[in-house]
């Protein structure tokens, strides 16, 4: 009963994230060639999502609510390969469903917030992705290392959310999140569909470097 409690609080913090977030970027008209305040607004939204739920589902899951953070978790040694498979499928699930509603709200044709490559080039974009998701799982893992840091713990993921996104939404419309950019591209089909497995393959090295960097910067605390 406990993992199922887990799986469905990563379903609903995800569905959130692409509904409340994804859905500001689609609401707002957020462009990566506009730096205005629909940019910010988007950028804001990501990360004040992540402090809602750190606050409502960390308790539950740890509010991973993002396939790089739960592999980064996993090869950590703090969750199980169970866990993790569920984590994910609920994240990915949940991010699908927010997307949708994005669509019955807002028309399927509203862009859902998708990733896109930075001048249509791959390379250039994974590298991105990978060091946007690298600086951010990192900051979770430093901030998650302590008990006295949970107080604080959501608002600096937050605040981590929202500086990757502020730097990043020029580029790629930053991903950082395998699910929000599967669920988003989903729907809005197209070169989003096409590419969408650099915003998967990315994040996911970019959290496991992270997770492997704090291995041996913190390897000799006890």
């Amino acid at each position: 009963m406990a993992s199922i409690k887990k799986y469905v609080a990563e379903f609903i913090g995800t569905f959130v994230l692409v509904f409340a977030a994804c859905g500001t970027a689609a609401t707002v008209g957020c462009s990566t060639t506009s730096f205005d305040s629909a940019y910010i607004l988007t950028a804001l939204a990501f990360g004040l999502v992540i402090v809602a739920m750190a606050y409502s589902i960390g308790n539950i899951s740890g509010c991973h609510i993002n396939p790089a953070v739960s592999l980064a978790v996993l090869m950590s040694g703090k969750m199980t390969a169970k866990d993790f498979c569920g984590y994910v499928v609920s994240q990915v699930l949940g991010g699908i469903v927010g997307a949708a509603c994005i669509g019955l709200m807002l028309g399927f044709d509203c862009g859902f917030g998708a990733n896109g490559l930075y001048n249509d080039n791959i390379l250039l974009s994974l590298v991105i992705e990978v060091l946007l998701t690298f600086i951010f799982v990192l900051a979770i893992l430093g901030v998650t290392s302590k008990p006295e840091y949970s107080n604080v713990a959501g608002i600096v993921i937050g605040l981590s959310l929202t500086l990757v996104h502020i730097f990043g939404i020029r580029f790629t419309g930053t991903s950082v999140n395998p699910a929000r950019s599967l669920a988003s591209a989903v729907f809005a089909g197209g070169p989003a569909l096409a590419n969408v497995w650099v915003f998967i393959v990315a994040p996911l090295i970019g959290g496991a470097i992270a997770a492997l960097v704090w291995k041996f910067l913190s390897s000799d605390k006890k």
